[in-house]
């Protein structure tokens, strides 16, 4: 190799070593491009790139807010990252999947001078991938029926309307809890056949239309009239103040759970997630494809699908394959 080609190299891994600091989202997704690998160094596929490139991006914005870059994060920095409200959801998995890009990161970086050690490496060591994922919670078939003919008696008030709205969004569409902050009023579509959510696009999920499930047409197209009035600045389609701020995960909880609770629903998790995992559940009793509701879900693998399919006995399963 020639000193001018060095030359020319050498300058390349100086300009890129800069941008992590100028432009740490442009590196990583120039690094993700060029030659990020798993363990067994084989590249990464697309879909995965797209994927951690939106964890990346949420770990940085952590980082922003507490004022750390990604030359001088430390320990501190990541324990608090997975202690934030949307981290201490994750499945254990997931949390492990953080650690893991993190230290891929931090090798990185150390390699390419950008920083001195990697914080990310004991955290990792400590951690494990779970022997067994805990049971998915649901409402079994009872409770779901519960639970719709409750989403059915009239509201007291416009708290009590657009409470019902937003357990009914979850129960009848199975989307998350960020998709539902993120919602439009103008992405709700009622009154067309069949009525309709559109989902935008984020993270690795496409954007999806999701019909929705017959027991909550009324209840949103009423909801749907009321938010169009409403003088609440912004367009989202849930909101609890006059600003349109978005509603929090701890909030969007508390409101499921006062609706499980109102059928006396005994489970360990009443979440949005829970209700997601109802809708998962109903649509595979109805007989559709784990494919087919992986897409209705927003998923990239039938995990949680199969995991699902799982709690249906061995019997039920071959009737309703019949």
């Amino acid at each position: 190799m020639g000193w001018v080609q060095i030359q020319y190299i050498t300058a390349g891994m100086a300009k890129m070593d800069s941008l992590w600091l100028s432009n740490p989202s442009l590196a990583y997704r120039d690094w993700q491009a060029r030659e990020a690998a798993g363990s067994d160094r084989r590249p990464f596929s697309a879909r995965s790139i797209v994927q951690h490139q939106a964890m990346f991006e949420n770990f940085r914005r952590h980082l922003l807010a507490r004022s750390a870059t990604v030359a001088s994060f430390g320990t501190a920095d990541i324990e608090s990252f997975l202690q934030t409200p949307d981290a201490r959801s994750y499945s254990p998995a997931t949390r492990m999947r953080y650690v893991k890009l993190l230290d891929r990161l931090c090798r990185h970086l150390v390699f390419a001078g950008v920083r001195l050690d990697n914080p990310a490496a004991l955290m990792l060591s400590a951690e494990r991938w779970p022997d067994q994922e805990p049971t998915p919670q649901f409402l079994d078939e009872a409770e779901d029926g519960r639970l719709q003919a409750y989403l059915q008696s009239p509201a007291d008030d416009l708290s009590g309307l657009r409470s019902r709205a937003i357990v009914a969004m979850f129960l009848a569409t199975g989307i998350t809890a960020a998709e539902a902050r993120a919602a439009r009023l103008g992405d709700l579509v009622p009154d067309t056949n069949p009525p309709y959510l559109f989902v935008t696009g984020h993270g690795a999920r496409d954007a999806r239309t999701v019909h929705v499930a017959e027991f909550a047409v009324s209840l949103l197209q009423a909801w749907h009239a009321r938010r169009s009035t409403l003088p609440v600045h912004g367009d989202l389609l849930f909101t609890l103040t006059p600003d349109g701020r978005p509603i929090t995960d701890m909030s969007f909880g508390r409101i499921v759970a006062a609706a499980l609770e109102a059928i006396e629903f005994s489970g360990v998790e009443p979440s949005p997630r829970t209700l997601r995992n109802t809708f998962c559940r109903r649509q595979l009793l109805a007989g559709c494809t784990h494919d087919d509701v992986t897409r209705i879900l927003g998923l990239a693998s039938n995990r949680t699908c199969d995991r699902i399919a799982a709690t249906i006995s061995a019997a039920r399963r071959r009737k309703i394959l019949k």
